[in-house]
């Protein structure tokens, strides 16, 4: 937890920043979730106490991912992601490194279940593990639209976890991290980037194919106006540029959908999200 909060520094409410307002990593809405399950009064997330923070890191990112039964390090990884992203989402990172090491085939839910941890259990090389889960998380990161603003934070973040996590995971005290602005940043999926939409491109083509259409009633209409030698040299003139048009927009349309498929496939796959959970026409 020490670790952590070095990340998290103290109060931010940084206008882009989707947690809002925020102290030392608990957000104002978590703080209000804990102070209503306690019976207490609503108030700034300010005037958080130790023992509050103490509680809610335990009870909603520690136990929440079982920290106590995750290997040194692995537990450390898993519960800084789970302070800046969720429990869902760092516990998906997880999940993907330990099937990316062939070790895990269950679902990428998020579930911190007996098939994830018999899974983590059977690693038998945990910097390795720890170096997957961290570029896991490097890949969600760089899809989220806030990239721009906390992506050095972040960046700093992540390689200082990294290193502490590796460092424990072989029983070593592990190097010091220190505070970065904008790594205390949350990162959720509700920032991901917009994904290229593939409408764009089958209206080029469809623009392109039209203009093939258009192109050969005026290749009749030429042929019926062929003794009328001026009408027909500009009717030719005109279906010669209407199929370079079409041709430029149907090739256009064709290499743009491609490309907008591709990027789509790395920004569900970085997202850990699947074309059925965001409607998404393949």
């Amino acid at each position: 937890m020490q670790k952590v909060l070095v990340h998290e520094g103290g109060f931010s409410n940084h206008p882009k920043d989707p947690g809002g307002a925020t102290m030392k990593g608990v957000t104002q809405r978590v703080y209000d979730e804990y102070r209503r399950s306690v019976g207490a009064p609503i108030w700034s997330v300010k005037n958080i106490s130790s023992a509050e923070l103490q509680a809610i890191y335990r009870q909603k990112y520690w136990n929440e991912i079982k920290g106590d039964k995750l290997a040194a390090g692995i537990s450390y990884v898993v519960f800084d992601g789970a302070v800046n992203s969720g429990v869902v989402q760092s516990v998906k990172w997880l999940q993907r490194a330990l099937q990316a090491m062939g070790l895990y085939k269950g679902a990428i839910d998020g579930n911190l279940g007996t098939g994830t941890l018999l899974a983590a259990s059977s690693v038998n090389d945990n910097d390795a593990l720890v170096a997957a889960i961290i570029e896991r998380r490097r890949a969600f990161l760089m899809a989220l639209k806030t990239w721009s603003t906390f992506g050095k934070g972040w960046t700093a973040r992540i390689n200082g976890v990294r290193a502490v996590g590796q460092a424990w995971a072989t029983g070593s005290v592990g190097p010091e991290v220190a505070y970065v602005p904008g790594g205390d940043a949350k990162a959720f999926l509700s920032d991901a980037k917009t994904a290229p939409t593939l409408a764009v491109a089958d209206a080029t083509t469809g623009g392109g194919i039209g203009s093939g259409g258009m192109a050969a009633t005026l290749q009749q209409v030429q042929d019926q106006l062929t003794p009328l030698s001026y009408s027909s040299d500009l009717i030719g003139k005109v279906v010669a540029v209407l199929v370079v048009a079409g041709a430029v927009l149907t090739i256009g349309g064709l290499a743009y959908r491609w490309y907008a498929k591709r990027r789509r496939a790395e920004r569900e796959d970085a997202l850990d999200i699947s074309p059925v959970a965001t409607g998404a026409a393949v």
